[in-house]
């Protein structure tokens, strides 16, 4: 077998190579173990697998062959030490709270995050007598008095979904390093290719695999990256007992996303900038939201710990929920739908959807209004696309 050097491999071989394991039948393709368990060559093989003194796969729910290829290979990408794989993003971001969490804990979360991740923080953890402070995101003041006190972890999304906020990962980890604290980062939006939390000072970065890393609306996934040593000592054993492990075939589909990531993400940057400069340009929209505009308010920010703005750019129309829906029903390219990161170009209106559940205090306060629409933008052409949106605003 020829040699294999990952660590001096760069980025796209990474994503195309990383993490792989031939059987012996030599295969091209990763191969898919679709089986639940193993088989023990004696007694003793087992209670040495279960002790922990040999090394090997004993179920599924705990790892498996196809999943460890996409976790390694994950990892490799986004330079962490190890990765675990989830069942959903949800579940990543469960595990990576609740894994560290007990009662009488403190918590501080940015204010903006996705409806469930609201929910997980707002209502969830206080219930398990879990303190939870909310502040606004991109005021470094506000963090600075929430984390004077000690802290277990604090959960951010940056870009935040919907409102695209920029949040300083590099102050706010040393923050929250000074509290006792660790940080989770959220990065769905910017993919491991467009920023990289862990070396801005984040201690767990969990990503929503359902998103860009699959990238064609086929399967669900999420991952969670960290040290090895907070793996094996507080997110394993999570996980080996809760069991929200990621399906064997899941994996392989998401292996097969990752192997094009970059040639993807790269047309999705390019289109979503064009489209953010003609939206910026439209009457009817009260506001244009991308971290690539020099109108974001957190664009120096945005330029110094992201290397593209994204794919998602989002707008406020002027005549608010009306206007929004007469918008969205227009549309015969762009489809309607709550998904993100596809190959096909998606928009929703979070204030019915993914942020239905919030109060409409807690939405306006997220920067949430009824005028918002989020579109996720596709591999389509991009003329194609400006077209249908002209005319769909036009009405």
């Amino acid at each position: 077998m020829r040699e294999k050097s990952p660590e001096n491999w760069r980025l796209a071989t990474r994503l195309v190579r990383g993490g792989q394991q031939r059987t012996s039948f030599c295969e091209t393709s990763e191969a898919l173990f679709l089986n639940s368990g193993y088989v023990y060559e004696s007694a003793l093989e087992a209670e040495q697998s279960f002790d922990g003194t040999r090394e090997r796969y004993v179920y599924s729910r705990f790892r498996n062959p196809t999943v460890s290829v996409f976790e390694e290979r994950l990892a490799l990408v986004e330079g962490a030490e190890v990765c675990r794989a989830t069942a959903s993003g949800m579940a990543a971001v469960h595990a990576a709270l609740f894994c560290q969490i007990r009662a009488g804990d403190r918590v501080v979360a940015a204010r903006a995050l996705f409806g469930s991740c609201s929910w997980i923080l707002g209502d969830l953890l206080p219930r398990f007598g879990v303190e939870v402070v909310f502040v606004d995101g991109v005021d470094l003041s506000q963090w600075e008095a929430a984390l004077a006190k000690p802290t277990r972890c604090v959960f951010i999304e940056t870009p935040s979904n919907p409102t695209l906020e920029i949040i300083d990962i590099q102050a706010v980890a040393a923050l929250t390093h000074a509290a006792g604290g660790r940080l989770i980062v959220d990065n769905v939006f910017a993919t491991p290719l467009l920023q990289r939390p862990l070396q801005l000072g984040a201690d767990i970065v969990v990503y929503s695999a359902t998103k860009h890393i699959d990238g064609q609306g086929r399967c669900l996934g999420g991952a969670i990256l960290c040290e090895a040593a907070f793996l094996n000592d507080i997110l394993g054993p999570f996980l080996r007992h809760t069991g929200p492990c990621m399906s064997p075939f899941n994996a392989w589909v998401l292996l097969k996303g990752l192997e094009t990531l970059e040639l993807r993400v790269s047309r999705h940057v390019a289109n979503a900038e064009r489209i953010a400069n003609f939206l910026a340009e439209q009457v009817t929209i009260a506001k244009t939201l991308y971290p690539g505009l020099a109108s974001h308010p957190q664009y120096d920010l945005a330029k110094r710990q992201m290397s593209g703005g994204g794919a998602i750019v989002s707008f406020v129309l002027r005549e608010g929920k009306a206007q929004a829906f007469r918008v969205l029903d227009r549309l015969n390219l762009v489809d309607i739908s709550n998904n993100l990161g596809d190959a096909k170009s998606l928009i929703t209106h979070p204030w019915t959807t993914t942020h239905q559940s919030r109060s409409a205090e807690e939405k306006l306060q997220m920067g949430i209004s009824e005028g918002l629409l989020r579109l996720s933008v596709g591999l389509e052409d991009v003329e194609d696309l400006i077209t249908d949106l002209r005319q769909a605003l036009s009405a």
